[in-house]
């Protein structure tokens, strides 16, 4: 080989190797595949300098990075340290260990009456409060069942959230009295000989509060799973009728319809499975939704208190949680300004929360704390904006923790693997129908902190070529900075 080829090899090589610090920001973004899209970037440096911009002062839809301002600000209102504690009131009479008269369960908006802070126990609060009833000599219980709701207001969906949604674990409804995140969890199993109905079981307990139409049916093994699932609106009806594979499990979780009704519905048939009643009865429940109950006619008989704000605020992140988002924004209403709570101030004290900062709110449109709603519009400039000005927060740490790891955990715990985004970039995805975003913090490989907000709307498509486009442009920011 003479010198020549070998000096083109080696020039190849080294254009090859530096392509990421050769290509700008311009270039990554008009040669992606979705030019359909609109693209939008700001990079800023830790101080809050832009360093690079494309699209920055277009409004753009923001999808779940709209959690980024609604946590922070229930954070600044409540604290890290703030915790839910849910009790059980009694009313009656105790006789040779038979309680004869009413449990009253107060709600107060805790969304983690579930497994998922109980490695994944879903009973484990139940345990809880029975234990402590079984402690007051409580060994058996004939009476009502009272849950009192009236800590929230009685709109159980944020305006904006499409009806389609609305079957689905991430569309549930937000009540006070919430019980395993208002949603039964179905696991489907595709058992049997194909043209047959695979079989189902849910969690709570196979219960009978909710009425499952199975019209599901078994296709041969190497035949693709169809997903059908539809919860008739008003009631707790779900229609089945996925195409699964031979063999096939599908887990999912489904909402529910009165979760106050859901959550005693649970307690009752779990007193049943406990030994304390005899038979689950549903003309016993009564729902409060007025405070009108006056306290200091019943008795204390049991207390549950949850994690702590910022374990709950973790997990709102980075599994980009709209159920618990919007469960702990109408809680920092009515801790707040007060009971009921409803969505409309819990806007409004985000809004004003991010005034507070300085932030320019005029382009801070919100329908919802959690960035399902349509009609949710911001800039990237603001988002980044933001998150450089949270760096100097008194709640920061519990904030910068609760981010998704790239490669790591959460919402972004598959992407950048391989990469020098791995294990460095902490951040927020958000997606809707035709919106990727993406913002959060990185160091480059000279040691600097970025800061990025990054978003592509109206794309046709899957979302896979956009998060390779995000990347890039991390990756490029990561070699030149």
């Amino acid at each position: 080989m003479n010198y020549s080829i070998r000096s083109s090899i080696t020039l190849l090589f080294l254009l090859a190797a530096n392509s990421l610090v050769a290509q700008d920001l311009e270039s990554i973004i008009n040669t992606a595949p979705n030019q359909e899209a609109l693209w939008s970037v700001t990079v800023r440096d830790d101080d809050g300098r832009i360093l690079e911009e494309f699209n920055s002062d277009k409004l753009i839809i923001p999808a779940s990075n709209q959690k980024l301002f609604t946590t922070a600000a229930i954070l600044d209102g409540l604290g890290s340290d703030f915790r839910f504690t849910t009790n059980i009131y009694g009313k009656g009479k105790l006789v040779e260990g038979s309680w004869n008269g009413q449990l009253m369960i107060k709600g107060v908006g805790d969304p983690s009456i579930s497994g998922i802070m109980y490695e994944e126990k879903k009973e484990f609060v139940f345990e809880n409060l029975i234990a402590q009833i079984n402690e007051k000599g409580i060994e058996e219980f004939n009476g009502q069942i009272l849950g009192d709701e009236s800590y929230f207001d009685g709109q159980i969906y944020p305006k904006g959230w499409d009806w389609d949604d609305l079957s689905f674990y991430y569309g549930v409804e937000i009540s006070s009295l919430s019980f395993n995140n208002n949603a039964v969890d179905l696991v489907v199993d595709a058992n049997g000989k194909v043209g047959d109905k695979p079989t189902i079981e849910w969690f709570p307990w196979n219960t009978n509060y909710v009425e499952f139409s199975n019209n599901q049916v078994i296709t041969a093994s190497n035949t693709k799973y169809d997903e059908f699932y539809e919860r008739y609106l008003g009631t707790s009806r779900i229609e089945l009728g996925s195409s699964l594979p031979q063999g096939y499990i599908e887990e999912e979780s489904l909402s529910i319809n009165c979760a106050g009704c859901f959550f005693l519905s649970s307690f009752d048939e779990f007193l049943v499975k406990k030994g304390l009643k005899k038979e689950k009865q549903y003309s016993e429940y009564v729902i409060q939704t007025s405070p009108s109950i006056e306290l200091s006619e019943y008795s204390l008989l049991a207390s549950h208190t949850s994690e702590p704000l910022s374990t709950l605020i973790e997990w709102t992140n980075k599994e980009s949680d709209n159920f618990y988002t919007e469960m702990l924004l109408k809680t920092l209403v009515a801790e707040k300004i007060g009971i009921p709570a409803d969505f409309e101030n819990g806007i409004k004290l985000v809004r004003g929360f991010l005034g507070q900062m300085d932030i320019d709110t005029t382009y801070v449109i919100m329908k919802d704390g959690s960035g399902m709603a349509s009609g949710n519009f911001t800039k990237t400039s603001i988002l980044s904006e933001f998150l450089v000005k949270m760096q100097n927060h008194t709640e920061f740490p519990s904030f910068y923790n609760s981010m998704s790891i790239a490669g790591i955990d959460g919402t972004i715990g598959h992407r950048m693997k391989g990469t020098p985004l791995y294990n460095n970039f902490k951040g927020k995805s958000g997606y809707v129908g035709g919106v990727r975003t993406l913002s959060g913090y990185f160091t480059t490989q000279s040691g600097e902190r970025l800061i990025v907000s990054l978003a592509a709307n109206n794309f046709i498509g899957k979302v896979r070529p956009i998060d390779s486009i995000h990347e890039q442009i991390l990756e490029y920011l990561y070699e030149k900075y």
